[in-house]
This record gives structure tokens, sequence and C-alpha cells, in this order.
């Protein structure tokens, strides 16, 4: 996760149509090959070699699972009921789109990019179109989103709207289609730095699609990539936040939001397997948005190293605030800093790398959510004698 990338190349091993399998057979010395003689070299082509190994073996039980229903059912009966699934799924977001409104949103982004999308509803035909046209053009960054990151982001979105619980699928995206210019930071040409538009800018685009829909508040708007390591330890976490207020509930205090489901590594575990003490994980209190339903509270985040490493922070909403919607307050934005062991303090910016020496101490403390709705004055009762 460079925070500082302004190339693909420079992310990673990029492996690009690679056969990883052979008549059965893992290519595991042609992959290990490209895993040390790219530009920027693996750092550890074991876990990588492990991880891939992973994935075949998911992807292997997946075909024993499908033979087996197809089996079990028959051919014609198991691909018509994943008919069934996704014609349910493309119903289910037409109901939704029928009480829908038209609407647009300009999010800005703390580098001075936006992201601008109008949302044009079909009511009869119960269709929506989500037009990007306007957000900036790609970046010099590594804020740039490919394309599949933005079709990701509006199937998320529109699911989300679905009160039934259906399996997400693509039947989800039939009654939709979309609009997003090439050339743009959301489709952007290679060889574009991407690392960011995956953690960062995908966010982005969930807020802005929420706000045009005027459904909810933003959230945090960003997943705080922290990594630290050396040549014996890497390790990387996303740290969460405030989620949006909404027209009839609160924001969530201290909750991973929209397009990061990941979950925290135990503070033993963490202080076990790595060179760190946890010193404190608490809630950062009024961060959330005031308004009718507040926003979501941030966190404070604070590690300690016990052995010198390098630190990076990934991070958005450091200079614009997660807006509020309907008259509600903005969240306050995010905070890095390091704390040296004499005490000295250094403010770093929403992406930032940093020499960590013993005694050091890592700082974040992640934005809140936007509020919904004014706040409502208190009233007061005027007691007479």
């Amino acid at each position: 996760m460079p925070p500082y990338s302004t190339s693909v190349e420079q992310e990673g091993v990029l492996l690009d149509n690679v056969k990883l399998v052979d008549q059965g057979h893992f290519q595991e010395v042609e992959i290990r090959k490209l895993l040390s003689s790219d530009p920027y070299p693996a750092r550890n082509p074991d876990q990588n070699i492990a991880d891939l190994q992973a994935q075949i073996a998911a992807n292997k039980r997946g075909v024993q699972e499908l033979q087996r229903i197809t089996h079990h059912y028959g051919l014609e009966v198991v691909q018509a009921y994943m008919g069934h699934v996704q014609a349910n799924a493309t119903a289910a977001v037409q109901k939704v789109i029928a009480g829908l409104q038209n609407g647009q949103f300009t999010y800005p982004m703390d580098d001075g990019s936006v992201i601008q999308v109008r949302i044009t509803v079909d009511r009869r035909a119960r269709t929506a179109h989500i037009d990007f046209t306007g957000t900036s053009p790609q970046q010099n960054t590594n804020l740039n989103a490919p394309l599949a990151i933005g079709q990701a982001v509006v199937l998320y979105v529109f699911r989300t709207l679905v009160d039934d619980e259906i399996p997400l699928n693509a039947g989800c995206m039939t009654p939709l289609t979309l609009t997003i210019p090439e050339g743009s930071m959301l489709n952007p040409h290679y060889p574009a730095a991407v690392v960011a538009g995956n953690v960062e800018t995908s966010q982005a685009i969930a807020n802005a699609l929420y706000g045009a829909l005027g459904v909810m508040a933003a959230a945090q708007g960003t997943m705080n990539n922290f990594t630290f390591g050396d040549d014996q330890h890497q390790y990387y976490e996303t740290i969460c936040g405030g989620s949006g207020a909404g027209a009839d509930f609160d924001g969530t205090d201290a909750i991973q939001t929209h397009m990061t489901n990941s979950r925290l590594t135990d503070p033993e575990v963490l202080e076990w397997r790595f060179p760190v003490l946890v010193e404190e994980f608490a809630l950062r209190p009024n961060s959330g948005g005031q308004g009718k339903h507040r926003g979501g509270n941030g966190v404070l985040r604070r590690i300690q190293f016990r052995q010198g490493m390098t630190a990076a922070i990934l991070s958005g909403h450091r200079v614009v605030p997660p807006f509020g919607l309907a008259g509600g307050e903005p969240g306050q934005v995010g905070q890095n800093w390091v704390v040296r062991r004499d005490g000295t303090v250094e403010t770093l910016e929403g992406k930032g790398e940093v020499q960590m020496q013993p005694g050091d101490t890592f700082v974040v403390a992640t934005p809140g959510g936007g509020g919904y709705g004014p706040n409502r004055p208190h009233s007061t009762t005027q007691n007479y004698p």
C-alpha cells in the first residue's frame, strides 16, 4: 500500500493473464520467478504462494459443490434456480427504484479532485441510470479506481436499499445502467496508480451515491489503511470509524463501513506476533456530526513500536469532513500523528510514511459520520409558583 505511488507498476508485482495451474499442477516455480524478478519484488513470496494456493483450493471446493448439486438435482434444475435467484434480485431492485427520486451529488476529496454523480430514475420502466460524468480526470496519484470498482460500489449500494434477504448477485444490476467516462479517475488508462482506488475512492463513491439518493449522510469515507513492517514482519490493517446517520436512525460508533468488511486483529495476537504494543483503542467522543440523528463516532488508535520499522498511513477525510445530510452537521475529520519516545509530536497528512524507532507511537484518529436533519433545540419549561 505505497502512499505515494504514481504508476501501477510501483504497487507490487502485476500478474497479467498468467496461468497458475497447468494440467492440474500448480506452477510454483514460474510464479516464484515472477514474484522475485519484478522491479518491485514481493517481500515474502512464501506468503504469496500460500495465498494463491488457498484461493485455488477455494475454487476447487466450489467446483465440487456445483458438481454435487448438479448430480443431485440435474443440470436443468440448477440452471433454472440460478435464473430464479437473479430474476428475484432484479425484481427486488426494481421495487426499490419505484420509490426513488432523481438526484445528484458532488463529492470533494482531500486532494481537490471530485466525484460527480447523477442518478436518473425511470419509475415507469423501473430502471435507473447512474452517470459519473463530471468526475475529475485520472490523477497522478493512486486514488484512481479501475472500472470494476465503480461497478461494484453501485451494486453494493443498491443491494443495501433492498429490505429482503436476497443473495448478492448480478441480477441486482439488470435495471441499472452506468456511465463512467474513460480517462476519469473512476475509469483510468494504464498505467495509472490504483492502490487507493479500492480502499479510499470506493468509500467516496459509496458516500456520493447515498448523498445523491438522499438516503444517508457520509460515513467516515476512508479505510484508514495502516501498514508497518521490515524484512521479517509485514502487517496491514484498516481502522473503523463512524457511520452516517439517516432519516430514522443514528450512525454507529466504531464500525467498518461500506466497502470494507475486515475485522481487526485481537490486541493479544497482534502483540504476540509483532513487536508492537496497543497503547489505546477507544472511541473518539463527539466526532460524529450532530443532527436530529447524530453520526457515529470515530476511534483513537495508538500503536507503540518496540523495534525499528517503516510505518505508513493511507487515509482520507483529513481535510474535507464527512458531509451531513438534510441539515445535519458533518463529522470531524481524521488525524494522523507520531509521538516520538522523547515526547516530540510529528503531524502527518492523510498519506504518509515514516521510520519508527523503539518507543515511538503511531496515532490514528478516525473520522466520525455525518449527522442527519437539523438539530432540534432543547425545550424549556417555566414553572410558576
